[in-house]
């Protein structure tokens, strides 16, 4: 399938059940506590996307300026989040992406937001658009499961999703990656430059004319929830450690794999 015919679909996301039934009890308070509301959004792929989108609609006269979830929500009001809820609702019978586990996805996402946005404040970035890049950056991985269900299902058996090759297997079986996926639905959302240039340069940062240090943080952050993932021991770490994206930041595997959050289990399923 051509990307532009990917993107053209008309695909429905899923939500992860639990965030939406509590963002629903939240809207439903008055007033409801917008820092909740903030902090249940910034932790849904699919939320996240869509408020970024909405607030970088043209209408708002804010395109390409909206990084994050908490600057979405300073943009749009109660009525425009309800109706992004309620939709999601609707959609939550969606609990499967052929091909997906959607819980260890969710789980997956979050945990590389939290590394992107550690990583980035070492380096010098923004937190937020780096959280916002490390929750969304596989989106692409969703959309082209959910968009071509049995190519994706039988590239599965080849290379796990999650898998550390799983980028350079996409690009080589179907002419693009999810990160390229993620890239263009970005730009048509009208993210800002910096967010479309780091998921669509997540894959191989710095081999472009485009340089984006964000693609880089994504990148190291990518590799060690996905090292995680694998349960790889401290050899293969080190062999399969991104050391060349690693000197350009000036970030060594040791200061990397310090950055682990402190609990990993408290996540939403």
């Amino acid at each position: 399938m051509e990307l532009s015919v990917l993107l053209d679909a008309p695909i429905v996301l899923p939500s992860i059940p639990k965030v939406i039934a509590l963002l629903l009890s939240e809207l439903r308070r008055d007033p409801p506590d917008l820092r909740q509301v903030t902090q249940l959004i910034s932790a849904d792929p699919v939320l996240t996307t869509g408020v970024l989108r909405a607030a970088n609609a043209p209408r708002f006269e804010m395109t390409g300026k909206v990084h994050s979830a908490a600057e979405a929500l300073a943009v749009l009001d109660l009525a425009d989040i309800r109706q992004m809820a309620s939709a999601a609702a609707s959609a939550v019978s969606l609990r499967s992406v052929p091909g997906m586990i959607l819980p260890q996805f969710w789980n997956y996402s979050l945990n590389v937001a939290r590394l992107s946005r550690s990583l980035a404040g070492i380096t010098r970035q923004n937190p937020g658009a780096a959280f916002t890049c490390g929750l969304i950056h596989a989106v692409g991985e969703l959309l082209m499961h959910a968009g071509m269900p049995t190519r994706m299902t039988e590239l599965n058996r080849e290379c796990d999703p999650l898998d550390l090759h799983r980028a350079r297997v996409e690009l080589q079986q179907l002419g693009y990656n999810y990160a390229q996926v993620g890239g263009a639905y970005a730009r048509r959302c009208q993210f800002p430059q910096s967010i479309i240039d780091a998921l669509e340069h997540q894959y191989a940062p710095f081999s472009n004319e485009v340089y984006e240090p964000l693609a880089g943080v994504i990148h190291l952050a990518t590799w060690r929830a996905r090292a995680l993932e694998a349960r790889l021991d401290a050899r293969a770490l080190a062999v399969t450690f991104p050391g060349a994206v690693g000197e350009v930041l000036d970030l060594d595997i040791d200061l990397v794999l310090q950055q682990d959050p402190i609990d990993w289990s408290a996540q939403p399923h």
